[in-house]
């Protein structure tokens, strides 16, 4: 199985930056696509932004409209490790952010909770207006 545990999460004010991380063990990392969902108290969990399995001609990725040009996905597969940079920050970001992995052998970057295998625990991002 993969093992997820993410850190990073905080408070911070409107305009800020955060940087999450996802430290991953169980499995070859650079073989597993990775996500970042999040979830406000009352909605559904949502799409924020996802990341290719390694060994393609490069490492894809796609964002959510409501965070493109604000947050960056990126892994490190020499530290297990996935990042959600997060520059900007809007009070309607906060909420809780989930890292998911999925076990696939295509490039296909899913953005459907449901086809995501492993999940973290979840941290907690709070921006202040």
């Amino acid at each position: 199985q993969v093992q997820l545990v993410e850190s990073g999460g905080g408070l911070v004010q409107a305009g800020g930056s955060l940087r999450l991380s996802c430290a991953t063990s169980g499995r070859t990392f650079s073989s597993t696509a990775m996500g970042w969902f999040r979830q406000a108290p009352g909605k559904e969990r949502e799409f924020v932004a996802g990341i290719s399995r390694s060994g393609g001609r490069r490492d894809y990725t796609d964002y959510a409209d409501s965070v493109r040009g604000r947050f960056t996905i990126s892994r490190d597969n020499a530290k297990n490790t996935l990042y959600l940079q997060m520059n900007s920050l809007k009070p309607e970001d906060t909420a809780v952010y989930y890292c998911a992995a999925r076990i696939i052998l295509d490039y296909y970057i899913s953005k459907t909770p449901s086809e995501y295998n492993y999940w973290g625990q979840g941290t907690q991002v709070t921006v202040s207006s």
